[in-house]
């Protein structure tokens, strides 16, 4: 059953199935942007609306307002631009923060092109799904 409002999507979200490689880029001083702030970024943009990108992304607009104020508290630049009043489309990116979208893909998309190959190694000496691989007391044993 679908939440009846965005407050209880939070813990009735369907878990996103993840692969690859996620970057969060830490600034040594406890702050940082990483694919979660990334993505409700791009999803506001998307919307225009940070209620409706919370919706969409099945988070509550608490949540993501407080991940706008901080990743807005990060930088020197503000990263959105709310309009008050506009019904529906009340928020839009800077263009910092249309550039710190493109960074931080910049980022991701480096970062998997350098470990692609390490990354496959490991995917390939993954079990099948849901089978732990023998212990060698089990093999001994058998």
């Amino acid at each position: 059953m679908a939440p009846q409002n965005i407050e209880e999507a939070d813990e009735t979200a369907a878990p996103r199935p993840r692969d690859g490689l996620f970057i969060r880029v830490y600034f040594g001083d406890g702050r940082h942007v990483g694919p979660g702030m990334i993505e409700l970024l791009e999803t506001i943009r998307a919307e225009r609306s940070i209620l409706s990108a919370a919706r969409r992304m099945g988070m509550s607009y608490r949540r993501a307002w407080l991940l706008v104020d901080e990743i807005g508290r990060n930088f020197r630049e503000p990263v959105v631009e709310t309009h008050p009043g506009r019904r529906g489309h009340g928020t839009d990116l800077t263009p910092f923060g249309e550039r710190l979208i493109e960074l931080y893909r910049e980022i991701e998309q480096h970062s998997a092109a350098a470990t692609r190959s390490a990354v496959e190694e490991l995917r390939a000496a993954l079990s099948p799904a849901g089978r732990a691989p023998e212990t060698t007391r089990e093999k001994a044993e058998g």
